[in-house]
């Protein structure tokens, strides 16, 4: 036994590091999840603490992943992987059964799963936690406890300071749409191994105040029938069927859409995504560093447009007040921006349809046009 219990430990605590590790990668990534399983349960009173959440959880699965490892402490942390996997199997399990969640995040946008291969993921994880938890007292650690403290504190510091520099600099490995070398306008496109969903349609009716259903076939007197709703069913799911980049448009601040003359562009150019103005002041050094970049590229023809939810807050900000540049906005689903841009702001460099480059907030003082 003493085997079996030693193999779950490495198998549990590999996968809780590495887990945690790429979610870590984008830790803006699951925050949007916890917010996507909020909305699904009409449940909003934390949703400006996701964030917190996903660093916190992020750190916590390499921690505990590192400290199963090293057998330190099992009596507390056995009872913590505990409950974090009956957690996490609870909401694998919701998004299987309810259909309304189509991946749980469980190893970030770089490893996507389906929610039946998260579930049967946990319930695995869950088998040898168990195996873990009811040996917990017999489990030795490895080195000295000083040896061990030490090196959780090197792991928790790592831990935290990688969540940080991602979300400053962005992801250091984008597993997104919008990721370098990427072409915009062939991610637009629908997978060319798609399976398109079957459907049907229903037909509701009602005669003598009962309700009918109709699909194909209708009866001969259905203009005695009182029309009342029609639906479609999905009766065969499909699969790969949805482009990777689903809502990128670009629109002028009078509403007229101007996505494809300027991802048409031959020249270079650059998008400078600010999703909201939310936090963000003119005294920041986001907002010297951009009339940096700006004016500079406007010396050498190269346009620079600003793309953002909130397009009449943007060109008063930068039209109408302060340095009054002229810049040329334009309005983006919220979504997309936060796909696209990982941080508020970021700047993208493009060469036609392709991105080109992508610089964080805090890499802005490093761009050169």
């Amino acid at each position: 036994m003493k085997i079996s219990v030693n193999i779950a430990r490495i198998i549990v605590g590999v996968l809780f590091i590495f887990s945690g590790l790429v979610k870590a990668n984008d830790p803006y990534g699951l925050s949007y999840k916890m917010l996507e399983f909020f909305e699904a349960w009409n449940f909003h009173l934390l949703d400006n603490y996701t964030l917190a959440f996903s660093v916190l959880m992020n750190a916590f699965e390499i921690i505990a992943g590192v400290a199963v490892l090293l057998g330190w402490r099992m009596r507390l942390f056995s009872w913590l992987l505990l409950l974090l996997i009956i957690f996490f199997t609870f909401l694998t399990g919701y998004a299987l059964l309810s259909g309304k969640i189509k991946t749980c995040g469980c190893f970030g946008d770089c490893i996507p799963l389906t929610a039946k291969q998260s579930f049967i993921k946990d319930l695995v994880l869950l088998a040898l936690i168990l195996l873990i938890f009811a040996y917990r007292n017999k489990i030795k650690p490895i080195f000295k406890s000083s040896l061990s403290v030490s090196m959780l504190a090197i792991v928790t510091a790592l831990s935290f300071g990688f969540q940080w520099y991602v979300m400053q600099y962005l992801p250091v490995k984008d597993c997104l749409p919008y990721k370098v070398g990427n072409n915009i306008v062939e991610q637009m496109k629908v997978p060319a191994n798609a399976v398109l969903p079957v459907t049907e349609t229903i037909f509701i009716y009602e005669k003598g105040g009962k309700q009918y259903t109709f699909t194909d076939r209708f009866p001969a007197d259905l203009n005695t029938y009182k029309f009342i709703d029609r639906k479609d069913r999905i009766i065969k799911e499909g699969s790969n069927y949805l482009p990777p980049i689903k809502d990128f448009k670009l629109s002028t601040l009078s509403g007229v859409d101007s996505t494809a003359e300027i991802i048409g562009q031959t020249t270079d150019y650059y998008f400078f995504f600010i999703k909201d103005f939310d936090d963000l002041t003119i005294k920041d050094d986001w907002y010297k560093e951009f009339v940096r970049i700006y004016k500079a590229a406007k010396a050498k023809n190269i346009a620079v447009y600003v793309v953002t939810s909130q397009g009449d807050l943007a060109d008063k900000l930068f039209n109408q007040e302060n340095e009054k540049l002229g810049v040329t906005i334009y309005t983006c689903d919220g979504t997309e921006i936060k796909t696209a841009a990982r941080t508020k702001p970021c700047l993208m460099k493009m060469k036609g349809e392709v991105i080109d480059h992508k610089w964080g907030k805090a890499a802005l003082s490093t761009v050169n046009p």
